[in-house]
This record gives C-alpha cells, structure tokens and sequence, in this order.
C-alpha cells in the first residue's frame, strides 16, 4: 500500500525544488531517530517548503508516522524546520485468510509466525516481508500454485492503528510423481536417476528439493544446463485433493570429449604448465576419463582417472594410475601408482576407501638410494559443518584416515599409518574470524625403511608450517630432507576483512616431522598475509618469518579447509 521512494528519486526530486528558490541553509528540529531517517533524503539549502513537508510526509508514513506537524521558521542562516512525527500507528487487528487444503499444522505455523503481529509498530517494508514470508511458504512446500489474492492495510489517522488483512489461495497440495527427462541423446534416463537422491515419487513436494535436483544435475559433466519443472497439466488429483505431479527434467547435452590446458604457479612446487583431456562418455558408458601432464618445477606428473557414475547406494567409484617424477628439499623420488577408490556422502561425514599399489625410488643427496614398495588399503572420513564450504567463518572440519601394507600382501614393510586433522573457525565481530587448524599424524612401524614418502610425514610449506621451505621439515639423511615417522602441526591465524573482496591476516604456525617422540622440537613460524575473495575461494599471499631457518619465506595458495 505504501513504498519508500528511492534515495536517488527524492534527492533528485528534492534538488530540482529547492534549486529555482531563494538560497539559504536548511537546519532540522526533530528527534534523534527521524533526524536519522529523513538525513538522506534533506536538502543543503531550503526549498519550497509546502513540497518539501509533502515529501518528508511521505517517508515518515512508510514508517507509521501519518500525522506529523511541521514549523518552518526564517532566520538569517536559512530555514528552520521543526518537526514532530506524532504518535507511531500501532497494528490493531490482522485478518489472515488461508483458502485451500492446507495441513493444520501448517495453517497454524503460518498464523502464529505472522511477521507483523498485533501491538507491533506498523511499517511499510514489514507489512511487504510479512505478506512475502507467507507466500514464499506455501510456495516452498506442497502448494507449487500459491498467490496472494489481496491485501489491505487499513489506517486510522486520529486512532493512530492500522488494520491488516491478507488473502492467500493455497492451491492444491503436490506431491512428487514420476520423474521424465527431456533432451537426451547420448545418455540413458537412468544416468539421471542414479544422480536423484532428493525427488522421489510420492513424497511431498518441496522446493528446495526440486532445486538441489536441479543444482546436482548441473555440478555433472554430462550437461550443459538443466532446467526442472513440474507437469502441471499431467496432475493426478486424489480424493483429498493432493495432487502427484510428474516432475519434468529439461537437459542440454555437453560434448563429451574436451581438451584444456592451463599454467600456474605454487609457493611450494614452483611454475606450472598442464594439459588436460576429459571424456564424459567412456566406450558408451558415461564413464569419465580425466587425464592428463602436469609439469611443475619440481615436480612433474602424468595420470589417467576413470571415475563411474554413483551407484544405487549413491557411491562414487574410480579407478586411476599415476607417475611422478619430485626433486624436493634434496630429495629425488620416481613412484609409480594404480589405485580404485570408492566415495560416499554419509549426511555432514565423506567416507573414502581405497586400495593403492605404489612402487617408489628414492635419491637424497649425500645418502644412498632406496627402493620401496607397498600395497595400502585405506579409510578416510571428513565432517564438515561450516557456514560455507568455500568461504568458512563458522564452524569446524575434521579428517581421519587409517592405512597399512604388510610383508604378506606386495609391500616392503609392515607399516600402520594414522593420520587426523581439524580446522575450527570463529566469527570475532562482523569483519574478523580467527582459524585454528591442526594435525597430528604417526606411522607405527620397525623403521621407516622400505615404506614409501605417501605413508610417512614432511612438513613445511603453504598450508602447513610457514616461513620455511615446501616439505623441508623431516628426516636428514645426507643433505637432503626425507619422511618421519610422527607429525604435529598447530597454527592459529586472525583474517581482517577489510571490504567484501581483501583482508589482511596474522598468523603463527608450529610444527615438525621426526623419527621418534623425543626428538620432537617444533620449528615455529610467523608473519602477516594478504586475503582475496577469488570464485574459486579465498587465495592466500603470506610473508613468514621461520626462527628456525632465521628466514623469510613467500606463500601463496589456496586458503580452504580440506
């Protein structure tokens, strides 16, 4: 019934009156709060003042003041204006009127969350979020037709109240029919399906579900957009007036092979170049083949993944092999790997289990060379429950993972390896959140000979200890730096967003890998660091002072939880 005028339109609307008049200051008299109000929307200098009461009546009625009085009064610095908004209409009565099937719960849900309640102040932009909130309910669950039929607010200048009244069709109640898909060429229908954990047949319907759909189905490799409906005309209605509507998948098909190539660069692996191939369609089976060459100053890689479409328990399985050349803080490593791998998405918990053969030559300087081997099943679980995977201020994120090899099954060494880590974060204030994060990790073996360099520990680098080099904290032998048996790693770290897309950010870190519990003597670093908002996530620019290399040390990475 009302609106508030634009900022813009009014002091435009209030420049254009006062600019033809008689130049002078214009002071206003009012209280604090309605100064604050109508602030924005003053001129500099005193206009007509008829048109501008008519104009500031206005504001002070989206806000539930209609019987203001004003008193203008000349004096040589200008005009005075003195103003007093009078009484605050008050919501009298409110009449919510409901038409249609709906459950009772939900009638009475709706009737006792009503946003502008009886004895509450009225205001325009309340009376609009109260009648929206009823309808983006209805809308959200069961009733996909709903509208607001009318809506009055009726006001009492000399009583000072305001009576409210709003009428909704509900419409019918939907649940969910059978799912149909449209524009499907390569594919099977049931692709689909084995991607649908949220529309089910006979379920009510909900918004938010017919949008995860829709959201997962985009996330896949095998379509370029996916738009879902509801079958309207096709509605089944029940004898209780529920209707099952079918829901209606409208897809446009990728093209199944691409090929990319990309160039980066890595605090701890140096500049990047790599190229890439993807097919979505392996031998006709929607099987996705990723492969590609990475090659990185100190550290180059090939690699084939095949990774399958989730099965009926919704699992994720994948298959991959993999050959890696490093050179890292003296140590030269040539493994070669085949895996399978198997994903499941248990609520907040991600469970990984795999089984990896890797066969390993390493080379430190000043030491003689070793030749490991091992066959590792492994369990890995991660929680999540943070306010934004990407972009966290609240809440925490914890991993754990178990592994081994023995002698009995293709590996060099009996070997159980054990390895958590947990990040917390903590809002403090609006623009600022404290990041704790750290991990803890051992190997229960003989000796760490004949396990290879994945299954035992380096620290160092972005995203570890800072202020020192990439994997340079461990194990010497000769000059050059190999994996301990233990690790510990703990940091704490204050982000200051100063606007929407940078920060700045303090930070102390700790940690070390070693051989044995008694030599653990934490090498501590410190320093400050620069925050960007990128798509991607928040990326990192750290400077850091390691005390115990009595250094500095650049880092730049990707600043998201595991």
């Amino acid at each position: 019934m009302f609106a508030r005028p634009s900022p813009l339109l009014l002091s435009a609307l209030l420049f254009a009156v006062a600019a033809p008049l008689a130049a002078g200051e214009l002071s206003l008299q009012a209280p604090d709060d309605i100064g604050e109000l109508l602030a924005p929307y003053l001129p500099e200098e005193a206009g007509n003042p008829q048109r501008l009461q008519g104009t500031l009546s206005e504001i002070l009625a989206t806000e539930g003041y209609f019987a203001p009085s004003f008193e203008f009064k000349d004096s040589d610095d200008g005009l005075q204006l003195s103003l007093d908004p009078g009484p605050r209409t008050v919501v009298k009565a409110v009449a919510l009127s409901l038409d249609g099937p709906l459950a009772t719960t939900t009638r009475e849900e709706l009737q006792r969350d009503w946003r502008l309640p009886v004895g509450q102040p009225f205001r325009q932009e309340d009376w609009n979020d109260a009648k929206q909130q009823v309808l983006a309910r209805l809308l959200a669950v069961e009733h996909a037709d709903a509208r607001l039929v009318d809506s009055e607010a009726t006001i009492d200048v000399e009583t000072h109240s305001a009576r409210l009244s709003a009428h909704y069709d509900a419409g019918p109640r939907y649940r969910f029919g059978a799912l149909r898909v449209e524009g499907l060429q390569r594919y099977e229908p049931s692709l689909v399906a084995r991607y649908n954990r949220v529309v089910e047949a006979g379920q009510p319907y909900r918004e938010d579900r017919l949008n995860a759909l829709q959201s997962t189905l985009q996330a896949t490799p095998y379509f370029a957009s996916v738009q879902t409906t509801l079958d309207r005309e096709a509605a089944e209605i029940d004898a209780d007036g529920t209707a099952t509507i079918p829901v209606v998948v409208r897809v446009r098909e990728r093209a199944p092979h691409r090929v990319s190539f990309g160039a980066g660069a890595s605090s701890n692996t140096g500049a990047r170049v790599e190229f890439n191939t993807h097919s979505s369609d392996l031998l006709g089976h929607a099987w996705e083949l990723d492969s590609g060459l990475r090659l990185e100053q100190k550290k180059q890689t090939v690699y084939a993944d095949v990774f399958l479409p989730p099965d009926e328990r919704f699992r994720r399985n994948s298959l991959g092999a993999m050959a890696e050349t490093t050179d890292i803080a003296g140590l030269k490593t040539e493994r070669y790997a085949f895996g399978a791998q198997t994903v499941q998405q248990r609520g907040s918990v991600e469970q990984r289990l795999s089984l990896n053969w890797q066969h390993e030559l390493r080379e430190p300087d000043g030491a003689q060379p070793e030749t490991s081997r091992a066959l590792v099943p492994n369990a890995m679980w991660t929680w999540r429950r943070v306010d934004n995977l990407l972009d966290p201020r609240r809440g925490t994120v914890l991993q754990a993972q178990i592994g081994g090899g023995t002698r009995a099954a293709l590996s060099d060494q009996n070997f159980i390896r054990l390895h958590s880590r947990i990040q917390h974060y903590i809002p403090l204030g609006q623009h600022n959140t404290l990041t704790l994060r750290g991990e803890i990790g051992t190997t229960l073996a003989d000796s760490r000979r004949h396990i290879p360099q994945d299954y035992l520990f380096r620290t160092g680098g972005a995203s570890s200890v800072r202020g020192y080099a990439y994997q340079s904290l461990g194990i010497k032998e000769g000059t050059a730096t190999v994996g301990g048996r233990y690790q510990a790693i703990a940091s704490a770290e204050v982000t200051h967003w100063l606007d929407e897309d940078w920060g700045i950010a303090a930070f102390v870190d700790a940690g070390d890998a070693f051989d044995a519990r008694q030599d653990a003597r934490l090498a501590v670093g410190y320093g400050l660091g620069a925050r960007w908002r990128s798509p991607a996530g928040p990326i990192g620019f750290d400077l850091a002072y390691g005390e115990r290399v009595r250094g500095f040390q650049l880092h730049f990475s990707l600043a998201i939880p595991f």
